[in-house]
């Protein structure tokens, strides 16, 4: 058997304690993960592929088996070309179960070779989406918990200059 191969793709906008706890636990189960930044060229976020890009590199150095990318199209393609064995998502709540479901079973239809693999937030991250994240910076709430220290300051000041202009 060969290197196991993971991509978990995302947007990452920004990165979360829940982006973190999922790719510390999802390099552990494979050889190698690839945390990728899917752009979405028909929707502008509110840090660019580079910014999500660098506080991911940020957040996950000394893990020696993860690599930060990005691609544009589709999951199933970009994870062949990186010879990835399986996909990394996380459920937290019953929508994102119908969502993540109806993505596994076409990525397999592209992607015969694809698995799948669902992991559970650890607890302190149940509830925890960027979208939260944003909401809490963007009225100066305490992000403690919710993101990376090393990034706190980088995503408090861009939600606060988005809400001021």
């Amino acid at each position: 058997m060969g290197e196991r191969i993971a991509v978990y793709p995302g947007s990452f906008d920004p990165p979360t304690n829940g982006h973190l706890d999922l790719i510390h636990r999802a390099a552990q189960l494979f050889d190698k993960l690839i945390v990728a930044v899917a752009t979405n060229t028909a929707k502008e976020g509110l840090f660019t592929v580079e910014e999500r890009l660098d506080m991911l590199e940020t957040i996950s150095q000394g893990l020696e088996n993860v690599v930060v990318t990005s691609f544009v199209g589709l999951t199933a393609a970009f994870a062949r070309e990186c010879d990835a064995v399986a996909v990394v998502r996380g459920l937290r709540v019953m929508s994102d179960f119908e969502f993540e479901m109806t993505m596994a079973i076409t990525n397999q239809k592209l992607n015969p070779q694809l698995e799948t693999v669902c992991l559970m937030p650890s607890e302190p991250h149940l509830f925890l989406s960027s979208r939260i994240v944003r909401e809490v910076a963007r009225f100066d709430g305490d992000l403690t918990g919710l993101v990376p220290p090393e990034i706190e300051s980088i995503i408090r000041k861009r939600c606060q200059e988005e809400t001021r202009a």
